[in-house]
């Protein structure tokens, strides 16, 4: 027997940061919206816990226990007086090291399938107290739609959308280091005042009348800055997906990846087709969101 979980990857419309903690966490607001790229986690009783991964850049997944995939199945077990000695197979079409999540949507997907391959019942709010503790951004995985996080991301409430987003997004021809791009935030913004993280409520009134003309005026990333600094040539991606059509564009949560909005699936297949012709990306994937959070299939 075996459980397969699908779980989408994500793009920050807005990313506020605060200034350091004392525990080197941020504050956030962070408005995340799930996009139809998608994970599967596949879950199989196994004589001892294994990683195997297959996919666009599979070879760059950790396959040992460091693994958040293996990490979520540990946590439960743990919690349910278990053996993990599971098989999770991971079939990896979100993008690694790009910025949307893709590690964190793979330990999403393995907690939900573990909970269901050992029939461990355990409710929303535990499972969401494990994803917490995987990371700032496997809560969100697990939920899916839209949503507000608070805390370092964690804390979430659910956002109202009233229409689907069509997006391009540009993978860049490496990776960036999210403890990095908040190292150079912090260095950025060292002896400047950095305000208290809010939600926009221009961008949430975008979201929730689904009007993307109102969405791409809103949209911000305070990474960004820092993002850029490490990897100035995203600023060429950037511009040419501008050049291109679109209504907006921004590094996604601490990148590499770069993020279009368009007008409509017509307009991103567009964009799409103008980035890869430009020679400042690796590869170009459209979606759309919002897209379901982690799901048993």
């Amino acid at each position: 027997m075996s459980v397969t979980v699908r779980v989408p990857a994500k793009v920050n419309v807005q990313l506020a940061v605060g200034a350091a903690r004392p525990d080197g966490f941020h504050d956030l607001a962070n408005v995340f919206l799930a996009v139809g790229l998608y994970d599967e986690v596949t879950v199989t009783p196994a004589e001892e816990l294994r990683v195997t991964c297959a996919g666009p850049d599979a070879a760059e997944v950790p396959l040992d226990r460091t693994n958040l995939a293996a990490r979520a199945a540990i946590a439960l077990a743990e919690r349910r007086g278990l053996d993990p000695a599971v098989h999770l197979h991971i079939a990896k079409d979100i993008p690694v090291a790009g910025g949307m999540a893709g590690g964190s949507a793979d330990g999403a997907g393995a907690l939900l399938a573990c909970d269901a391959l050992w029939g461990t019942g355990a409710s929303r709010e535990e499972l969401l107290e494990i994803c917490a503790e995987l990371g700032s951004d496997v809560p969100f995985s697990l939920v899916g739609g839209a949503a507000l996080g608070t805390g370092r991301g964690e804390k979430l409430r659910t956002l109202e959308v009233g229409g689907e987003f069509s997006w391009v997004f540009a993978m860049a021809e490496r990776g960036l280091s999210t403890p990095a791009v908040f190292r150079e935030f912090d260095r950025l913004t060292e002896g400047l005042d950095v305000p208290e993280p809010v939600a926009s409520e221009d961008l949430l009134d975008a979201l929730a009348g689904g009007d993307p003309d109102a969405l791409a005026a809103a949209v911000s990333n305070d990474l960004q800055p820092a993002a850029l600094s490490l990897f100035p040539e995203l600023a060429d991606t950037l511009a040419a997906g501008s050049a291109a059509g679109a209504l907006a564009g921004l590094v996604s949560g601490s990148g590499p990846t770069t993020a279009f909005l368009a007008r409509d699936t017509g307009a991103a297949a567009k964009i799409a087709d103008a980035l890869r012709a430009s020679g400042t990306c690796r590869t170009v994937r459209v979606a759309s969101g919002p897209a379901p959070g982690a799901t048993v299939i």
